[in-house]
């Protein structure tokens, strides 16, 4: 799949496709649905199928203590599109410049000009451009000028069960983490690469693997059993804190995983991190002591959990 990053990066190769519009937070199943939709037009005009989003996703511009958190990051979407095989991901950079653009000149600049869209599919919700004037009543009215189709996603949803980034986050919430791969068609997982933290849980015997999140918002928080794909494909059961590690005073959110029994180097791996149960709230402990014998119990009942025996 090719990535263009940013209006700049679009060149005369890229004129001519099929496309589609949208945050595609989590890429779940209903997404899934548009987008082999997508595909099909695109393989019958014989031009690529192109998705196009939008960093920072919109509201988290506008209002970001209101955006809802995020069920993938840019890199995590990012292969999740891949895998649906989508031909090209256009990310454009959401900033107040691009937020003001005029709607027409949009339109006319960057579907019409630089894309040359053939068939776009867009949410019948859709708003953009200035003072979010133009709708989907107006990308209809310029496609029947210009010469391009436009159908709303609910289209390609009909033999759908409904699904949605707010089911699936609710779905978390709760623990439901069944119903949530369910929804995505996929469990539900953070991806990311092992950094260097503080190192401070090997001073407590138990070392973690620290990932940033990259996101504003985690849709979860907490201590959970977890299930590790390492970079060799091998699975391997764990424990992990999720939130801003408040013991220490961190303020960044982050995701720190404890794995059974591992001996290695886990720098700069890519890993899956699958939460499988629930287990208790992040907390502040009053010393490492007391944090060490909270973590130990917390592994324990990962164990449990996991159904690990040993």
């Amino acid at each position: 799949m090719q990535l263009i990053r940013g209006i700049h990066n679009i060149r005369r190769e890229h004129r001519g496709c099929v496309l589609t519009i949208g945050n595609f937070d989590g890429v779940h199943l209903g997404h899934q649905a548009v987008l082999a939709q997508v595909k099909a037009q695109a393989l019958a005009r014989n031009v690529p199928a192109t998705v196009m989003t939008f960093e920072p996703q919109p509201q988290e511009l506008f209002q970001p203590e209101r955006a809802p958190a995020r069920l993938t990051n840019f890199r995590e979407k990012h292969l999740a599109l891949r895998a649906q095989e989508i031909d090209r991901h256009i990310v454009i950079e959401f900033n107040r410049k691009f937020a003001n653009l005029p709607a027409r000149q949009f339109i006319d600049q960057v579907l019409v000009e630089q894309l040359g869209v053939e068939f776009l599919v867009v949410g019948d919700d859709f708003r953009f451009g200035h003072n979010r004037e133009g709708d989907f009543a107006m990308l209809q009215r310029a496609g029947a000028e210009l010469g391009f189709e436009v159908v709303d996603t609910h289209s390609f949803r009909q033999q759908q069960k409904r699904v949605s980034s707010t089911a699936i986050r609710e779905a978390l919430k709760t623990g439901d983490f069944d119903q949530a791969a369910a929804m995505l068609g996929r469990p539900f997982a953070f991806q990311g690469r092992v950094v260097h933290g503080e190192k401070k849980g090997r001073t407590i015997d138990f070392p973690t693997a620290n990932i940033q999140l990259k996101r504003l918002q985690s849709p979860l928080q907490g201590v959970f059993a977890v299930q590790v794909e390492s970079n060799d494909g091998k699975m391997h059961a764990g424990v992990a804190n999720i939130g801003r590690r408040p013991t220490v005073n961190g303020q960044q959110m982050q995701l720190e995983v404890h794995i059974f029994d591992y001996q290695g180097d886990l720098y700069g791996q890519q890993l899956r991190v699958i939460p499988t149960h629930f287990i208790r709230a992040e907390q502040k402990f009053s010393d490492f002591t007391e944090l060490k014998s909270q973590i130990a119990a917390d592994a324990a009942k990962a164990k449990t959990l996991l159904d690990i025996r040993y």
